[in-house]
């Protein structure tokens, strides 16, 4: 077995050279599937492009074997494989999702980014999968078995079982949209116009980026391929952009607001304060958990002013824009613009990594909850800390929004 860009295992890569269970595979049960070169399944549906030796990458279709997981066959079932939406409303554990992600085969094949505009057949089935909003019938053919591999990446849920592919195809139409199927066939719109039009439509974010992702998207010239690590970050980005252009019209909210949630070991508070738009994410790493099993916490940032950022938030990197198109949803719902400071605590229990899908749904969670209010920044930040298992002046210290706003006077100062 081997475990890839986790700091977890790091000597014996989950080989129990240690002498001790790894965290994540002793919650794996049936790691490998009993699985032959040729099989059926109902991918979720889910596909994933790698970014190792880009251009020249992996890409593939992730699906159970029905044989060995007959009752995966309901659509409900299959849904849990893949879908950060039903693991946070169901609020499965990590050791299930692990488990349920083992059982997904993900038959891959060598491609180029650049030939997502012409016909290939593994292209052609993996993009068609790539459209669906329900579970798609594939039968599979494998060049050989699939191997006892388990890829960690930070941002990305496990992904587990690669094969090489020999031969694919669909065992029935895959159910699309008819918006999507739209868009998809236009090859004279931009993919931002078509990101922002899929959405607006109320297809969900995950769809979003796994068309994007399939190179369905775009100027017929410009199509590719792209990473779904690149793709998730960039549907996020483009939808807050497109939302950040109505909020920044709004009136400010009128009082300091903080708001809650947390989901296997990931904590948030997320502080609100009348102000014109901007945003700022605060993570700390607890030791134990998954990406700081020894060191000493520090506190990772970025943030941005009224007049947004230009560079990659490559400190808190993908996270951050899953918490800022949460952010925006909410002030677009309410239509008011406001500063917001995100404080995530991440703890022990956050032992393998679920995606960056999973910290938009948490961030999601905590906006449909009314809001406490208070009269002062202390008085939040005293209540912050009555949930925080840190010290709260860690994150605060950091901060450069906090910092920025008790600099500035106002004029209902005067008033």
């Amino acid at each position: 077995m081997q475990l890839f860009e986790t700091n977890l295992c790091l000597r014996c890569k989950g080989k129990g050279w240690c002498g001790k269970p790894c965290k994540i595979y002793s919650k794996i049960k049936d790691f490998t599937p009993k699985t032959k070169t040729h099989f059926s399944g109902n991918s979720p549906p889910e596909i994933f492009v790698g970014r190792f030796n880009y251009p020249n990458i992996n890409a593939g279709i992730l699906s159970p074997d029905a044989s060995n997981e007959p009752q995966t066959l309901q659509e409900s079932n299959i849904q849990k494989l893949s879908s950060h939406e039903i693991w946070h409303k169901q609020r499965l554990p990590i050791s299930e999702i692990l488990t349920n992600r083992s059982k997904l085969i993900y038959g891959r094949f060598q491609t180029q980014i650049k030939k997502a505009k012409t016909t290939d057949k593994f292209l052609g089935v993996m993009q068609e999968v790539s459209m669906a909003y329900k579970s798609v019938s594939t039968e599979f053919f494998l060049k050989k078995a699939p191997r006892k591999n388990l890829t960690m990446q930070k941002g990305l849920p496990m992904i587990a079982n690669p094969a090489p592919l020999e031969h694919a195809r669909l065992q029935e139409n895959p159910k699309v949209k008819p918006k999507v199927d739209y868009l998809v066939y236009d090859t004279d719109a931009k993919s931002v116009n078509s990101m922002k039009e899929l959405y607006d439509s109320k297809i969900p974010i995950s769809n979003i980026s796994k068309i994007l992702s399939a190179g369905l998207l775009g100027l017929k010239t410009q199509r590719r391929l792209v990473p779904t690590r690149w793709s998730i970050t960039a549907t996020d980005d483009t939808l807050s952009k497109h939302l950040t252009k109505k909020i920044k019209y709004y009136p400010e909210i009128n009082e300091i607001q903080l708001f809650h949630s947390e989901y296997n070991g990931n904590h948030y508070e997320i502080l609100l304060l009348p102000d014109f738009f901007s945003f700022e994410v605060l993570e700390l790493e607890m030791k134990g958990s998954l990406w700081n099993p020894h060191h000493i916490p520090e506190v990772m940032q970025d943030y941005e002013f009224f007049k947004g950022r230009k560079k990659y938030a490559d400190n808190v990197t993908g996270a951050y824009y899953a918490n800022k198109v949460a952010f925006c949803e909410y002030l677009e719902k309410i239509k008011k613009q406001a500063t917001a400071i995100f404080f995530r605590e991440v703890r022990p229990e956050y032992y393998a990594p679920l995606g960056v899908g999973i910290l938009r749904e948490i961030s999601r969670e905590a906006f449909k909850t009314q809001p406490e209010k208070f009269n002062t920044i202390k008085e939040a930040i005293n209540k912050m800390q009555t949930r925080l298992k840190t010290n709260i002046e860690i994150f605060t210290n950091k901060s450069i929004l906090l910092k920025e706003h008790n600099k500035q006077r106002r004029l209902t100062q005067w008033f």
